[in-house]
């Protein structure tokens, strides 16, 4: 069996794990209580994601990334750290802002933790989907049906979780864009080719994936109202 399917079901389900996890963890952390148990397993979130997503880049065929490649993935990787750590640190702190609504200090903690943090970390997350597609644009890979159906469920366990970023962090003006754009452009460019190469087909389930789910939340509430606001987290 070939890595990659596996690569990229380990990735789709850390990705879960992480981006959903923290908030199911709301009591406090014991050493220290100001935090919450959310926000220490949260510190773990790039120091498993980041390799994960440099491992399924990674050669396959001999050959490490371009030059360029990896550069893209370095920085890259900066702008999405950036944007969970200001997120992860934004969070935590305006849990204790409680009964502050309008002060300064409120206001600029939720411009971090609700506007600013998620853009640049969604950007990051879908640069990285584009440094994907550079890395493995020649490579050819042959997988049997069984890899293929390891490749399918990651890509549409990926995608439902792109479309719960989307809606909860409100960055469906710059995800529903690129995922529309990225899947027609795999489409038109690869069709002929995705069956030899997994991870551009990864991408391109989990992008159609998300569009269809986001689809379906909006014209179900006339909206992309965040999960939070229905009563469902």
């Amino acid at each position: 069996m070939s890595r990659i399917p596996l690569l990229l079901l380990a990735f789709a389900l850390a990705f879960a794990v992480f981006f959903m996890g923290p908030a199911f963890l709301g009591s406090e952390f014991g050493p220290y209580p100001l935090m919450k148990w959310g926000d220490a397993f949260d510190l773990l979130t790039p120091l498993v994601l980041i390799p994960l997503y440099w491992f399924v880049l990674s050669p396959h065929q001999g050959r490490p990334p371009r030059v360029s490649v990896t550069l893209a993935f370095m920085i890259l990787a900066g702008l999405w750290v950036e944007g969970q750590g200001m997120h992860l640190a934004a969070n935590s702190i305006g849990h204790q802002l409680e009964g502050q609504a309008g002060s300064a200090v409120y206001e600029l903690t939720g411009f971090y933790d609700e506007v600013l943090s998620h853009y640049l970390w969604h950007a990051g997350v879908l640069g990285m989907a584009v440094v994907w597609v550079a890395g493995h644009w020649d490579n050819r890979t042959a997988l049997a049906s069984r890899d293929w159906m390891i490749v399918a469920v990651a890509g549409v366990i990926h995608g439902f979780l792109l479309f719960t970023i989307l809606v909860e962090g409100q960055t469906a003006p710059m995800i529903v864009p690129f995922a529309a754009l990225m899947s027609a452009f795999l489409l038109v460019w690869r069709r002929a080719r995705l069956r030899h190469q997994p991870v551009l087909a990864f991408l391109l389930i989990s992008f159609v994936v998300a569009l269809v789910f986001t689809a379906g939340w909006g014209l179900y509430w006339g909206g992309l109202p965040e999960f939070s606001d229905v009563g469902i987290i």
